[in-house]
Parts: structure tokens; sequence; C-alpha cells
């Protein structure tokens, strides 16, 4: 990853979150260059090796009018990700992940001496932490300035020791994020996730992977997917919970009316990710 990506993706996130507040006012390319003190051309220019399109296209993905339309094209949660939207993309697609679940109960049992290393690393959305418990992602935490690795860890895993050691989790940071402006291919084989959770927080987590990139669900949606449809509370407290971002999708739950609603790494990095994400698979 490039190492000015956490920067850029700072500027991007202030002009995104201009962009939120003012749609309707659709604001101009000066006024957005503006906003990150940059000129219009180099504003342009590093915005579209970002995401991929214009502010101006990027823009028209983060309206309400292009969540609530999602939603009335309704998502199909019951297709396989292998089969959604590889084609032409050339993109790290979700199902390119192997998900091994355990519940709190089952890893108290087997948890003593588990080592988890970890590192931190750049991404187009920020800083994060990466952890792993042999060789298999562990946690994925998108960093504020003020946060501490080790304190998200040792939340997330505190019967596990911790070995700060980036160049053994290297290997996962670069199958994870694209550098701005390439594509990934698919991995050899799917990336290992060992999640850590009751049985109801692994039955959410695992129907976020069938949301195809590109599209959006809400938490009613999401309930229906595991057979409880009266659930959706729960259901968006189970997915406000999730250890491992990006890889496991909850940026595209959004709530019925088409509000995007909250997101536990931060609401303009979720609008990030969503216009990032169409951007890419509609242009």
């Amino acid at each position: 990853m490039n190492t000015n990506s956490t920067y850029t993706y700072q500027q991007i996130a202030r002009a995104i979150e201009h962009l939120t507040a003012n749609f309707r006012e659709q604001p101009s390319l000066a006024d957005l260059a503006e906003r990150v003190n940059l000129s219009e051309f180099h504003f342009q220019r590093l915005f579209t090796e970002w995401a991929g399109v214009s502010p101006k296209k990027f823009s028209q993905y983060l309206t309400l009018e292009h969540a609530k339309q999602q939603l009335r094209n309704g998502v199909p949660l019951a297709e396989a990700a292998y089969d959604a939207g590889l084609s032409g993309t050339g993109r790290l697609h979700d199902l390119f992940v192997s998900i091994e679940g355990v519940t709190p109960g089952q890893f108290k049992q087997a948890g003593s001496g588990l080592t988890l290393s970890y590192g931190v690393f750049d991404s187009p959305f920020g800083r994060y932490v990466l952890g792993a418990i042999n060789g298999k992602i562990a946690l994925l935490h998108f960093l504020n300035d003020d946060e501490n690795p080790e304190t998200i860890i040792t939340a997330a895993w505190p019967e596990a020791s911790l070995r700060n050691s980036p160049s053994e989790v290297q290997f996962l940071a670069d199958q994870i994020f694209p550098l701005v402006g390439e594509p990934v291919s698919s991995p050899a084989k799917p990336l290992p996730i060992l999640l850590r959770g009751s049985a109801f927080q692994l039955k959410v987590w695992e129907a976020l992977l069938k949301i195809p990139e590109g599209r959006l669900a809400s938490y009613d949606q999401i309930a229906d997917a595991i057979g409880q449809p009266t659930a959706s509370r729960a259901v968006g407290t189970a997915i406000g919970s999730n250890p491992v971002g990006y890889l496991i999708p909850c940026h595209r739950v959004i709530k019925k009316t088409g509000l995007f609603g909250g997101y536990r790494w931060g609401s303009e990095r979720k609008q990030a990710m969503l216009g990032w994400e169409a951007a890419r698979v509609n242009g």
C-alpha cells in the first residue's frame, strides 16, 4: 500500500463529508477542492485515482435516492458471491474468504496458549490494525488517531497473547486492499477468517458475506435472510460488533428508509466504501 494512502483517504473523506451533507446542492469541483486545500486539477486527479470516477459521478452514489433504488431492486442474499459481480471487476470478492466460527465457550476451552500476531497498515480508507491467529485473520479494525491497537485487540481477544509482528501478517494485508487505481486478482485460495461470537452473531456475519459488492441490504432483509424476521434490532447489534471490517461487509447494510445509518468505524468511512464500490462496479 502506498505510504500516502492514509493521507489521501483523509483528504477524500473530508470531501465526502461535505458531499454527503450538501449532495442536494451538488457542490462544485472548486468548492470541494477548496475544502481540502488543493487545486481543482490536483483534486480531480487525486479523487479519480482513488475512486476510479470523477467527484461529480461519485457524488451520485452517495445520494439517498441511489440507496433507496438499491433497496427497491432487492439484494439477492441467497446468491453466492462467487457468481455475482466477478466478471470484469478484477477485484477481491467477499466470498473469497473462508470463515471458521467459534462461540466464546468453545474458544475458552481451547483458547489458552494462542498467540495473536498483528501489524498496522495503510488502506484506501485509512490506517487499520490487522490481527491473525495461526495465519487466520481474527481482527481488522480501522484506527482513529487516538486509538491504541493493543487495546482494541485485547478487547476482542482477551485470552490471546499479543505479538507486534507486521511481517507475520503482511501476506494477508497484501491480499485485502488494492493499491489505489489498481485492480486486485482474486487470491489463489480463500482468505481464512477466525471469528469469535455467539451462534446468532456468526449467522448474521455469514449473511453479510452474501451481499454482492456494489449492492445494499437493510437490517430487515438480513433478519429475513437468517430466518428471524422480527430480530432486526438484534441484527443491528450483531452487525455493529463485527470484528473484521471490510472483508465482512457490514458497511453494505443501511436503514430500510434509504438512510446510510451509523458505522462502527465512522459514517464518512462507510460512505467512502459504498461510493468506492459502486463506482468500481458500475463504472
